[in-house]
């Protein structure tokens, strides 16, 4: 096997990117980027901590859950979780940050890269009340770059193609996976138990 060790040594291996490729990245949300946004339920929000530790955490709500403030701010309210605060607790130590926004259907991304802070100003807070619950936080992400990413990985992925698509049986449920890494301390849920539950907390 043959390590690699430097940017020299990694790009001999492949041809130069295209024009496009480099031109199409934006220091702003320009009208697609934000139509983009309005239409996605679904962001991974990327963070690292002081150490460097890299995550990489889901975000989902209604489509535009993420609000385009101005061409370089995001808006992103924190919805109910597991309350491990994983990306929250590195965004405090080291405020760097990567958006990729999903729409259902669609085979393109928006990338977003940028810095943010948290906020918990009152009426922050109340513009993104839903369903009576109020956020406890509103992440701020100050836009660095913005960029369309090509269609090559969900086409390969075959993502939004219903032949595609895991019979939920071919994977133990949640509550069997927890108790094989847990212990058997862990109470199991049935699917259908923890489907009622998480609609409730939603």
């Amino acid at each position: 096997m043959t390590r690699i060790e430097t940017v020299d040594e990694l790009r001999a291996l492949y041809a130069e990117p295209k024009e496009r490729s480099v031109r199409k990245q934006l220091d702003r949300l320009d009208i697609h980027c934000r139509r983009f946004i309005e239409l996605s339920p679904l962001v991974v929000l990327a963070s690292v901590d002081a150490q460097g530790w890299v995550d990489a955490s889901p975000r989902g709500g209604d489509p535009g859950f993420v609000t385009a403030e101005d061409e370089r701010t995001l808006l992103l309210p924190d919805r109910p979780g597991n309350n491990r605060l994983d990306s929250l607790a590195n965004i405090a130590e080291r405020p760097d940050v990567g958006l990729l926004f999903f729409v259902p259907g669609i085979d393109e991304m928006l990338r977003v890269n940028g810095w943010a802070e948290l906020r918990s100003d009152g009426e922050l807070l109340d513009r993104f009340t839903t369903n009576h619950r109020t956020p406890r936080t509103v992440l701020a992400v100050h836009v660095r770059e913005a960029y369309l990413h090509c269609a090559k990985a969900l086409m390969r992925a075959r993502l939004w193609d219903p032949d595609a698509r895991i019979d939920r049986r071919d994977l133990p449920t949640m509550g069997e996976m927890l108790r094989d890494q847990i212990g058997p301390s862990v109470s199991i849920e049935t699917q259908e138990e923890m489907l009622a539950r998480y609609a409730g907390e939603l």
